[in-house]
């Protein structure tokens, strides 16, 4: 079994920062790309930013240059700073792992999601 927690999440307003982590655990051969997902309240959920093996990373165009997703191999953990926030941001924030739990099998698992919320 592998689980991902996402913490960090919060209350902040427009122009602020906050920086979310998520921690994979369990049975992991590997990590092979970790992303962070957002829903916004009557929206569907979309891919904010991702990286993958050799720290290639890819943005939602509408947060390029504001945030910065990184990760630690050694500690299974992938972080999104997310800087100059605005209002539109506000949604709950979900880490989405694809993790090798053999040589050969891969896992997608999904976190609870966290909460940012963003007032004007």
């Amino acid at each position: 079994q592998v689980q991902v927690v996402e913490s960090g999440g919060g209350l902040v307003q427009a122009g602020g920062s906050l920086r979310l982590s998520c921690a994979a655990s369990g049975t992991i051969f590997s990590m092979r790309a970790m992303a962070w997902y957002r829903q916004a309240p009557g929206k569907q959920r979309e891919f904010v930013a991702g990286i993958v093996n050799g720290d290639r990373t890819s943005y939602l165009d509408s947060v390029k240059g504001r945030f910065t997703i990184s990760r630690d191999n050694a500690k299974n953990t992938v972080y999104l700073q997310m800087n100059s926030l605005r209002p539109e941001d506000t949604a709950v924030y979900y880490c989405n792992a694809d993790v090798l739990i053999t040589a050969v099998r891969s896992l997608e698992v999904w976190g609870q999601g966290t909460l940012v919320t963003v007032s004007s």
